[in-house]
């Protein structure tokens, strides 16, 4: 799409920031008005649109997506949302220790241990942990928990929280990112504990260090799109 405007900034009205488009509203996919909830997000939405050249290309707007989706209700699939995203729990990945050999076992129980000890404590949810890869049945009252947690976000840092599990492939990741106990950094050096491993050992591949390359940005993604909903 052709660019089609020549700047973009935040206005305030009745208590909401609005991104427009020379002077002009924009609209979510849903036709809803782009109304944001601080300023630091408006602002670095608007950064997005300035940042377009000639051609305006929506893939290079990460945190207009977000937001967008978030305005529109989650494309009317908030409680779809908060279950698949809660799902994550069964199956979480910081629960899956390796058995040897001994240096992986001690990053991972580094790494990965506090982070366990941290959404027990934070949401009152106890995981168990185990070595191999056998499935582990959590506790129903664990997964409660965090199905609460999941859906006590409203629709922005759900947003936030979907993209951030998904990449990460952990909830307790996401969460921990999120809710500020890691940053981008530390949530991709978490997810990419075994692969990290892996690579020092055996080097990386092309395209594995594409994929780990979008890896960090998305998380990088997530960190600003929080952040920016701070008042």
């Amino acid at each position: 799409m052709k660019r089609f405007y020549k700047s973009a900034a935040v206005a305030e009205i009745d208590g909401a920031f609005h991104v427009q488009l020379d002077g002009r509203a924009i609209r979510t996919p849903a036709k809803n008005l782009f109304a944001l909830p601080t300023a630091g997000l408006a602002e670095l939405i608007a950064g997005e649109w300035n940042a377009q050249g000639d051609e305006v290309d929506r893939g290079r707007m990460p945190l207009n997506r977000m937001a967008g989706t978030a305005i529109d209700g989650l494309a009317g699939k908030r409680a779809e949302t908060v279950s698949a995203v809660a799902k994550y729990a069964e199956t979480d990945m910081v629960c899956y220790w390796a058995d040897r050999p001994q240096s992986l076992v001690e990053q991972q129980q580094a790494v990965w241990r506090p982070l366990v000890d941290w959404v027990a404590e934070r949401h009152g949810a106890v995981l168990q942990v185990a070595s191999g890869v056998l499935p582990i049945r959590q506790d129903e009252a664990a997964l409660a928990a965090l199905r609460n947690a999941v859906a006590g976000f409203d629709n922005f840092r759900l947003v936030a929280l979907s993209v951030a599990t998904g990449t990460a492939g952990s909830l307790v990741i996401g969460l921990a990112l999120v809710e500020g106990r890691l940053d981008a950094g530390a949530a991709f050096e978490a997810a990419q504990l075994d692969e990290t491993y892996q690579i020092a050992e055996w080097g990386e591949d092309e395209i594995a260090e594409q994929r780990r390359a979008q890896l960090r940005i998305e998380f990088g993604h997530v960190e600003r799109f929080v952040r920016a909903l701070q008042p």
